[in-house]
């Protein structure tokens, strides 16, 4: 997560909520973050899930007290179509890098391709590239790469949910990715052409979806920039509200007395009780209030405050 607070501006607001940015190719994460957060003259802002420069597709911005979900949206699963260049394989692992090496590709069918695909579902293991913001020693790995080093890194346990083959052809491979957090699909496409026999590297990354948040909901930079023209107003009207990044978690509803003690960074006792874990929390007229954890006990914990306008 990168957290944005530039201090007092003028005309700047505590505006609260997630905006689904389908951020373009070419600037990174938190550039495309710093022109929202002045589009819509925001006080406080963040981003999750971070997408490299080359890559498009969904980026969650959260501004002022939706910036507390930051955390939670990173856990989430995410769903990723990715464009592989067979036979050629880069630095970096996409078209950004120069080539390091070149292979044959195989003459394989579709049937031969899905099984390959195949093998790499499930629990797997996987070494982080260089070029990645994963840090060794107080360093960044792409900071190490890019003085020519090499160091070694540990296997990291993912999940692939699925792999779909979208289209095949001699150098063209196209697939949608479903995964777990902590996924490279650029590592992925080099193992997959790996078993294949061959070489690659990711030509064009879109991230189609995070968590519950589907690609309809999005708002591409130019689009924003139209609404931002009318003033912050009508962009700030396209914000989601901020336990819509915690949808697929059970809630529960608290009566006054209770849901002030809980705002208080208090244990309440819930009637009814429920599962362990964690659940959304709510006045009974629906106002969130925050994330809490359920006890087996019964009791309700409060684990973070959310402090929205009513």
């Amino acid at each position: 997560m990168r957290t944005v607070n530039d201090g007092v501006r003028q005309a700047a607001a505590a505006v609260d909520g997630l905006l689904l940015l389908n951020k373009p190719a070419g600037i990174t994460s938190n550039q495309a973050l710093q022109k929202v957060k002045r589009l819509l003259q925001a006080k406080k802002a963040g981003h999750t899930g971070s997408l490299d420069p080359a890559a498009t597709g969904m980026l969650p911005l959260c501004f002022g007290e939706a910036t507390k979900v930051c955390a939670y949206l990173l856990e989430a699963d995410k769903t990723y179509r990715v464009t592989a260049r067979l036979g050629e394989q880069t630095n970096t692992g996409d078209g950004d890098g120069e080539i390091t090496q070149t292979a044959e590709v195989p003459d394989l069918d579709r049937d031969s391709w899905e099984q390959i695909l195949a093998q790499f579902c499930g629990d797997i293991d996987q070494v982080p590239p260089m070029y990645s913001a994963l840090k060794i020693d107080g360093k960044r790995l792409y900071e190490l790469a890019r003085k020519g080093q090499v160091v070694v890194r540990e296997a990291r346990r993912i999940r692939i949910d699925d792999i779909s083959l979208l289209e095949i052809s001699a150098t063209r491979l196209v697939c949608r990715v479903k995964c777990s957090k902590g996924t490279y699909i650029r590592t992925l496409i080099e193992d997959i052409a790996k078993a294949a026999g061959t070489v690659a590297h990711t030509a064009r990354l879109h991230r189609e979806s995070v968590g519950d948040f589907q690609a309809e909901d999005m708002l591409d930079l130019p689009g924003a920039e139209h609404l931002a023209e009318a003033g912050p107003d009508a962009l700030r009207a396209c914000l989601m509200p901020t336990d819509l990044a915690l949808s697929s978690w059970p809630e529960c509803h608290l009566p006054a007395a209770a849901a002030g003690r809980f705002c208080q960074g208090q244990a309440v006792p819930l009637a009814g009780g429920g599962a362990a874990g964690r659940v959304r929390v709510y006045t009974d007229d629906t106002r969130f209030l925050g994330v809490g954890s359920l006890t087996g006990d019964g009791m309700l914990v409060p684990r973070r405050i959310f402090r929205l306008a009513r």
